[in-house]
């Protein structure tokens, strides 16, 4: 068993329980057992977006609990990795699970020969002495269900199959979409407290170069397909491979997309500023 509580926490959050069940839609038993880690895992990520529009306006992105309570739950907004999976770090807890948070390199897209930054946060969840991965904010190959540590098969989930692999670097996630193996993350078990998560949410959120202050990205994933939305491309994936995209023409439409696919209450973001700040980026074709 390799997994122990997260004792360093970013704030101590008194998490209303009910409030969060009821966002998701969750209406099982909340024993802390696989079965409800995997209904948790799929609702959280059909119902709260992976998005960035606070990076991408330049707002600040917190991760103090009463923050991440109001933003997630009560306006009813997404956000990326930090946010979700600290969020989801403290239901489980909450909930009587045994979990903790550690971070990865991210490589999807990339090199595999490269050496990005830790600048990802998953969970470490420990049923019964087995241990398993929780993830609910890897955006677009976020993986829809709990996969256990120790196996090296290819595991399946309601989408695409997944596989965690180890070797001198430590471990990583690979998915397969219709083709060969691909790698998304690599990361090890070393405790991590809350100023590591803090250093590196700092880079997502401020860092020049980050993508997220770079890119308007959303992702909802539903029940047999993902949507991705990447500036002004909206893509429709299906785990077989197959996509559907489509160029969205004008902010209003995004506007629309943004509320309705993805499920983002807009009342807290000012539509002109959206509009600037994406023309300043040259974001729109």
């Amino acid at each position: 068993m390799l997994g122990s509580p997260f004792s360093n926490r970013i704030h101590t959050m008194t998490l209303d329980i009910n409030a969060y069940l009821q966002r998701i839609g969750f209406q099982g038993d909340r024993a802390p057992t696989l079965n409800t880690l995997k209904a948790l895992q799929q609702l959280h990520l059909q119902t709260i977006t992976f998005e960035n529009l606070n990076p991408l306006l330049g707002h600040a992105v917190p991760l103090d609990s009463p923050a991440l309570m109001d933003k997630l739950i009560h306006q009813r907004r997404g956000g990326y990795c930090f946010e979700n999976n600290l969020l989801f770090l403290e239901v489980l807890t909450t909930l009587g699970f045994q979990a903790r948070g550690i971070t990865g390199r991210v490589y999807w897209n990339q090199p595999e020969d490269a050496w990005p930054p830790r600048s990802h946060m998953l969970l470490l969840v420990t049923i019964d002495g087995e241990d398993y991965l929780s993830d609910v904010g890897f955006g677009g190959m976020t993986p829809t269900a709990p996969l256990q540590l120790h196996c090296r098969d290819s595991q399946r989930t309601p989408l695409e199959p997944f596989r965690v692999d180890v070797d001198q670097q430590g471990y990583s996630l690979w998915v397969k979409v219709g083709g060969p193996w691909r790698l998304l993350y690599r990361f090890d078990l070393m405790q991590q407290g809350a100023v590591d998560f803090e250093m590196a949410n700092w880079y997502v959120a401020c860092h020049p170069q980050s993508k997220f202050v770079n890119n308007l990205i959303a992702v909802r994933t539903g029940e047999d397909r993902r949507h991705t939305l990447l500036n002004d491309l909206y893509t429709v994936r299906f785990p077989d491979g197959r996509s559907e995209k489509h160029t969205i023409a004008s902010v209003a439409e995004l506007w629309d997309l943004l509320q309705g696919v993805f499920a983002i209450d807009m009342a807290g973001i000012e539509r002109q500023n959206l509009e600037k700040v994406l023309k300043e980026k040259s974001l729109f074709r």
